[in-house]
């Protein structure tokens, strides 16, 4: 097992209440490597943390194993199956503005 798949499964099982149900699948190309990582339902809230905080966390330090090992390292959260689709948050205010509305904006 390479080290930065050891890494990512020690930290992940740290985190979570089901360790038995971490599954990481790594992947090299010419990108790199990419690690997916599947968690129970339950444990997903854990892994990504408030605002993502915890999975930012792990891929910055993903990056630091890679760069030891001179690769780029990338880590991808797969939903686990049966899960609830998460909705993002919606904003209340309009994606689009009028010319009108930006040039407003820019207090020109």
């Amino acid at each position: 097992m390479e080290q930065d798949t050891k890494f990512l499964e020690l930290v992940v099982k740290a985190l979570v209440d089901a360790p038995d149900k971490v599954k990481i699948v790594r992947t090299v190309d010419e990108m790199g490597v990419l690690l997916t990582l599947v968690v129970d339902n339950a444990d997903m809230g854990k892994v990504i943390g408030r605002s993502g905080n915890t999975a930012k966390a792990i891929r910055t330090l993903l990056r630091v194993v890679g760069m030891k090992n001179n690769s780029r390292v990338n880590l991808k959260i797969n939903e686990p199956e049966g899960a609830e689709p998460r909705m993002a948050t919606v904003s209340k205010e309009p994606t689009t503005k009028t010319v009108d509305e930006a040039m407003a904006d820019l207090k020109l």
